[in-house]
């Protein structure tokens, strides 16, 4: 009878010391969509444009370079016939080296397009992260991840409008969304 009276004081005591625990707050957790947040906020939207403004440029430019050699290639064609074979050759020498030096120039364009898209998007990257931060903090978040890798998650746990919000409201204040 002891035995029995000592273990269900003990099961109590035991269910009595973790009661609280199971009481606790929920752990607050967020998820970000960086996608979204590149593709709807103010400054996200600018650097695209830019991106899409030098883009277009430089295949303007290289387009242009590119009816030259089309112009190039023609005239040799024409005038292939009535050439000697050394100066025939001397021209054709004279057209790759045309056409590496536009495939070089290609290449140097995606580059740029490339470190341009990589460098305002670094940017905006660690402005979202701050912003981030200063949201996990002040709101009481346990954690915040980013979507990507993320199976399954109710839409109420997504802050990226928030994020967004805030955002956009740095950039005006900083005047770095024009």
């Amino acid at each position: 009878m002891r035995l029995r009276s000592f273990v269900c004081l003990a099961v109590m005591a035991l269910f009595g010391l973790t009661q609280p625990v199971f009481a606790a707050d929920v752990a607050k957790i967020g998820i970000v969509d960086f996608q979204k947040v590149f593709e709807t906020s103010t400054a996200g939207k600018a650097a695209k444009d830019e991106i899409n403004t030098q883009g277009k440029k430089l295949e303007a430019d290289l387009k242009a370079k590119g009816s030259e050699l089309e112009e190039t290639k023609k005239r040799l064609e024409r005038e292939a016939l009535v050439m000697s074979r050394e100066k025939r050759e001397e021209k054709e020498r004279e057209f790759r080296i045309q056409v590496n030096d536009f495939k070089s120039l290609q290449k140097k364009y995606e580059r740029d397009l490339q470190r341009t898209q990589k460098r305002l998007l670094g940017e905006m990257r660690k402005d979202v992260l701050e912003i981030i931060a200063e949201v996990g903090k002040s709101e009481g978040y346990l954690m915040i991840i980013e979507k990507i890798g993320v199976l399954y998650a109710p839409s109420a746990l997504d802050i990226s409008d928030l994020i967004i919000q805030k955002y956009n409201e740095k950039m005006a204040k900083s005047g770095k969304s024009e």
